[in-house]
């Protein structure tokens, strides 16, 4: 594959790997930036929600602090891009519901994969982050008892993340999967709500979705996965 293919959307692991509680990293983060320089994910025992920005990877952990991580840290799940110069849309004065359609509307159909990068200012955000599990690990439901929720007012950041298509599901979150850095890198996390005040919205279209699996992983490869509670637990996680 071309280093810098912009036509291509690279993803390890699945969230379905996620659901039985399969969270040990898989894969190094010196190894996901071979993939692309943006895009979102999360640490090895689901700690925290990862934003990538400019090939730096910032985790946002559940107490709160942003710190860039190392590339010798592990992933069980994320995906990258490399970030292609598109054209912007401004977007005023709109809710979470809004946006999305807005955004639904530049994509211009729910059956590709697409990255959506906003930069403005937020009158509200409603974010979340999981705090670090332990071996043996919960389930994805389960971890919901770890997560902290996080709310600002008046905030300028930046979003970064994808919509999937609902045929993906299982592999994918379907629809927006969307991580919040704030500008001063003081806030963030895994985007619940937001109302935007003003804001420059990028879509990224992509042609190609590379999906890696953790092939050596005893775990990953002895799972009997059970795709209804796949998609059920996905949806209560994620939306």
């Amino acid at each position: 594959m071309n280093k810098m293919n912009t036509e291509t959307l690279y993803q390890h692991g699945t969230l379905a790997m996620l659901v039985p509680g399969l969270l040990a990293g898989t894969l190094s983060v010196a190894d996901l930036l071979k993939h692309g320089d943006t895009g979102i994910g999360t640490l090895s025992g689901l700690n925290g929600e990862l934003m990538i920005i400019g090939g730096v990877v910032y985790q946002m952990a559940a107490d709160g602090q942003i710190r860039v991580v190392g590339p010798k840290e592990m992933v069980p799940f994320a995906n990258v891009h490399y970030a292609k110069q598109e054209p912007t849309t401004k977007l005023t004065n709109v809710d979470y519901a809004q946006f999305q359609q807005a955004a639904l509307d530049q994509i211009g159909t729910e059956n590709i994969f697409a990255a959506v990068t906003v930069t403005g200012k937020f009158t509200r955000m409603h974010t979340r982050a999981v705090g670090e599990q332990v071996s043996p690990y919960p389930t994805l439901a389960a971890t919901a008892e770890a997560q902290q929720e996080f709310n600002a007012t008046a905030i300028d950041g930046q979003v970064v993340g994808y919509f999937s298509p609902e045929l993906y599901a299982g592999v994918v979150s379907p629809g927006f999967h969307l991580h919040f850095l704030s500008s001063d890198h003081v806030m963030g996390g895994h985007i619940l709500d937001f109302e935007l005040e003003s804001g420059e919205i990028a879509i990224q279209p992509f042609q190609n979705f590379d999906l890696h699996l953790p092939i050596d992983n005893n775990d990953f490869r002895r799972e009997h996965f059970n795709s209804r509670q796949v998609i059920a637990d996905i949806r209560k996680a994620e939306h």
